[in-house]
């Protein structure tokens, strides 16, 4: 699925976020940047030691914040690590799920990375509800294409499976 936000094509694809060709992937880390499972574990074996090394000098990351590294040997030239909240621990969750994605999108512009590729963030491991973090994507996302309307090329939600991809369909579909 595709549609056009001013001059950015915001693109929905089933696959995985790390074979893409962009600028910038996002990573959907720890708060230690430690490497763990899911799209993170994923990223960080494919795209191997350096990014971890990098990571490292971070120290962390706070919830709903962003930093960027080398993408190793990935196909993307970089990687933005944003922390996405736990949804059973955070009332805030929604709004903390937001800044990941606005953030993620801030450094993108700091860095003129004009393609960025995203996955569901705080989905898995962290039990965000599905339909619910897919509204909260698309319209953080939309929000900010709206704002920086030249800064992008293109941003693609890259979604592992067919349930992610058909939840993340639903929400941009409420919203057009």
């Amino acid at each position: 699925m595709q549609t056009s936000i001013g001059q950015t094509r915001l693109t929905l694809v089933q696959g995985d976020i790390t074979k893409q060709e962009v600028n910038a992937i996002v990573n959907a880390a720890n708060s230690r940047l430690a490497g763990g499972g899911g799209v993170d574990g994923a990223i960080h074996a494919a795209g191997g030691p350096e990014i971890m090394a990098q990571c490292r000098t971070y120290g962390g990351c706070p919830t709903g914040q962003a930093v960027i590294t080398t993408a190793g040997e990935l196909p993307a030239k970089r990687v933005i690590h944003t922390v996405g909240p736990i949804y059973a621990r955070q009332p805030n969750a929604a709004e903390l799920l937001a800044s990941c994605y606005k953030n993620s999108l801030k450094l993108a512009i700091e860095h003129n990375l004009r393609t960025v590729a995203f996955p569901s963030i705080s989905t898995g491991a962290y039990g965000y509800p599905l339909d619910d973090a897919a509204m909260v994507a698309v319209n953080a996302v939309i929000e900010v294409l709206k704002e920086n309307p030249k800064a992008f090329d293109e941003v693609r939600f890259v979604l592992f499976d067919q349930m992610t991809y058909l939840a993340y369909c639903r929400a941009l579909g409420s919203v057009l």
